[in-house]
């Protein structure tokens, strides 16, 4: 039958010829059964839903594609045309139309073959022609463990699956019929189609309410990357079910005795984890076998929503349900059109039963999602809301496309919905990378080089500056600005949510803080030992040993960082030190530290007083705080001088080319525009402002607080000096942070 009905229809296929014997290349016999089983069994398939004349449409695409790829064999060794009847058959069994059926069975032909789609157009109709080219677009992007690559298929798949959702459907077919028969290629290739299906695939899946492709993907790739874990979890889930057996039947007749006397017409039936469950739960929550699977499952199938929730109130009145494990879908469909009552009871001897309990129609559409109800058909009325749901998500993504400015923008959309816990962004060259949500600049920063977060001082969004803090939106590109001199600062450790970046920004600041301490150790001892008219230099070998063993040091180095954070004093080491040193030929110095602005981490600036270069300044060594630099007149500083053993006689040094934050509080008249008067000003001479903040006491004046960027005393002194001539200011007084 099958070969009269290929002759007959191959009839009308311009320029191609039946061929019914095996295929050059192959093992002799191979065609021959396939031809005979497989093929039946797929016309029987399309048969059971599909009209005449759609049916003999599909046979016909089907004998196109035997013949196009006549000659082709397999890995396997197998004619290459019982892939994509294969494909076709996953769909079928999902009740999908014709015309995604056709796609399937020719969605290499362009790819692998010398058609084209204006052939298959002219042959099928433009439709399929779009729908076959869609796939071949994805399916010609090769995976390569590239991020670039990946990204790029992405794209292309999101797109794809934006114009006509049937090419995502025909694609997840594609690769589920690929997943099942990986066993034939190498180690390396498994793996990376296998990460590639849980990375990609099964989230899609997932998304568009396919559990039962999903459950498959990530059973398969759990057996493809883990196969001894995969196999021992099987055998425990066996023994598991075979020590159940009892429990379960007792709970599933009591279930169904109480639905029946209450005249529910309903199916009771198990529901077993699959292992791709098991093995995450285990992995998440560090639990054993026997903790993860000390739950009964059963699902409830009914006849309408009204029968839902009496069945609900059956159950409850059977079991003890637990309290807050109760959960509506159906009221509050999932975003995948997802839709089931879930309650959790106590049952015999205190075991927990999780139950769901859905229509026969939310069990289809929670099995096959959105192919369950093809949404390509005429409008029905009455739809569900799982229908529904799907119907609207599909009709964003296709409004998504034509909104979308670029192909990133909508993209972005389509990643925020389908991963909701992650974030994917660009950098300038088109690599991808998934952050975990709330990442910022920082973190993308590390993720790309441990480099380039160390120099980071800057990052555009989208081409804009933006704080390095700011949680970065999925589909955004991000361009790291660095410097030389840029290096991470202790505030980082607040905004970072990587482990990557919170790890290299720990390990620089201590490395960091370690070199400062250091070079500030080694300058307070100096400094100290100039009063004794000595020098680190001038002491001797033996005499530094004693010391150090005298002072419970291990060696130089720990001395001098110990001094730097002010857990030894420089007074108490310089006594150790000159203890038998005699007096050098060395010069009385000026006993003050010279700050030249570079000190690094072991030097900090007071937000009090706001020192600046040409200010009388003193040092405070606090312990384990390092040394903070003070103005001579500031109140905080009075304090401080009750320890004087902690003071630090300062001075600026010559040579400082940074800037410093100062303080500048201005009385203004109250009027309108006055603060963009004053930043207009401030730009026009090159300065950066900080902070602006107002504070008005009455209604003639306001005060306006500024936190300038200024090099020295003298250039504050210019920049009050310029406020002072805006009109409408009245007083421009130095003044500390707020």
């Amino acid at each position: 039958m099958v070969a009269s009905t290929l002759q007959t229809l191959s009839n009308s296929i311009p320029g191609f010829t039946p061929r019914l014997g095996p295929h050059p290349g192959n093992h002799k016999g191979h065609a021959a059964p396939f031809a005979n089983s497989s093929v039946a069994a797929f016309e029987q398939l399309i048969a059971d839903y599909l009209p005449l004349e759609q049916s003999q449409r599909v046979r016909r695409a089907y004998y196109y594609s035997e013949q196009a790829h006549y000659g082709q064999t397999r890995r396997s060794g197998e004619p290459y045309v019982t892939h994509p009847l294969a494909v076709a058959s996953i769909l079928a069994r999902m009740h999908m139309d014709a015309q995604s059926l056709m796609a399937a069975l020719l969605h290499d032909v362009i790819e692998d073959t010398g058609v084209s789609k204006d052939d298959i157009g002219a042959q099928f109709g433009k439709e399929v022609a779009e729908l076959v080219d869609g796939v071949s677009k994805l399916t010609h992007v090769e995976f390569d463990s590239v991020e670039l690559r990946q990204a790029e298929n992405f794209q292309k798949m999101t797109l794809a699956m934006a114009k006509d959702i049937r090419v995502i459907l025909v694609k997840l077919a594609d690769r589920l019929h690929n997943m099942r028969t990986l066993g034939v290629l190498n180690r390396e290739k498994i793996k990376r189609i296998a990460s590639e299906t849980l990375d990609i695939y099964a989230p899609i899946a997932m998304r568009l309410g396919m559990n039962e492709v999903r459950m498959e993907f990530e059973d398969l790739g759990l057996k493809a990357l883990y196969p001894m874990r995969a196999r021992r979890l099987e055998a425990a889930r066996r023994a598991a079910r075979g020590n159940r057996t009892h429990l379960i039947d007792q709970i599933r007749s009591q279930l169904s005795q109480t639905l029946v006397r209450e005249g529910l017409h309903a199916t009771v039936a198990g529901r077993e984890k699959h292992l791709f469950s098991i093995y995450k739960k285990m992995k998440a929550k560090r639990k054993g076998f026997s903790e993860v699977m000390d739950i009964f499952a059963f699902r409830l199938l009914v006849d309408s929503v009204d029968d839902c929730y009496r069945a609900l109130g059956m159950v409850h009145s059977l079991y003890k349900p637990v309290p807050g494990e109760f959960k509506d879908y159906i009221a509050i469909p999932k975003a995948n059109g997802y839709q089931s009552l879930h309650t959790v009871l106590k049952g015999m001897h205190g075991v927990p039963i999780e139950i769901q309990i859905r229509t026969h129609e939310m069990e289809d559409m929670a099995n096959n999602g959105i192919a369950a109800h093809w949404l390509y058909k005429s409008e029905e009325t009455g739809a569900s809301m799982s229908h529904t749901r799907a119907r609207e998500w599909v009709q964003g993504l296709l409004e998504m496309q034509q909104r979308a400015g670029d192909s990133l923008e909508f993209i972005e959309n389509v990643k925020i919905d389908l991963f909701p816990d992650e974030v994917y962004v660009f950098s300038p060259r088109g690599d991808i990378l998934e952050l975990p949500k709330g990442a910022c600049a920082i973190d993308f920063a590390y993720a790309v080089h441990s480099d380039i977060g160390n120099h980071c001082v800057a990052a555009r969004v989208a081409k804009q500056l933006v704080p390095l803090s700011e949680p970065l939106e999925s589909g955004v590109t991000v361009e790291i600005v660095t410097s030389p001199s840029g290096r991470p600062s202790p505030s980082w450790l607040n905004w970072v949510v990587t482990a990557r970046a919170r790890t290299h920004i720990r390990h620089f600041l201590k490395d960091q803080r370690r070199e400062d301490s250091l070079g500030l150790g080694r300058n307070l001892l100096d400094r100290a030992l100039m009063a004794k008219q000595s020098r680190l230099s001038a002491i001797d070998d033996d005499t530094l040993k004693a010391a150090l063993a005298a002072m419970g040091k291990v060696d130089m180095d720990s001395l001098l960082i110990d001094v730097a954070l002010g857990n030894t004093l420089p007074h108490i080491a310089v006594a150790h030190l000159t203890s038998k040193q005699e007096d050098s030929a060395v010069s009385g110095e000026i006993a003050t530290l010279g700050i030249r602005g570079t000190e690094g981490m072991g030097v900090t600036y007071a937000k009090c007083c706001c020192p600046l270069p040409g200010d009388a300044i003193q040092g405070y060594l606090g312990q384990e705080k390092g040394l903070m630099v003070h103005r001579d007149s500031c109140r905080n500083l009075a304090e401080l001088r009750e320890q004087p053993d902690r003071l630090i006689s300062l001075h600026w040094d010559e040579s400082i080319e940074r800037s410093y934050p100062a303080a500048v509080r201005v009385q203004a008249e109250n009027r309108r525009g006055m603060i963009a008067l004053l930043a207009t000003r401030l730009s026009a001479i090159g300065l950066n402002i900080d902070r602006i903040a107002t504070q008005n006491k009455d209604v003639e004046f306001t005060f306006v607080d500024l936190e300038l960027q200024v090099t020295s005393r003298t250039h504050l002194a210019r920049v009050m000096k310029r406020l002072r001539t805006v009109d409408g200011v009245l007083k421009v007084v130095r003044s500390t942070r707020r």
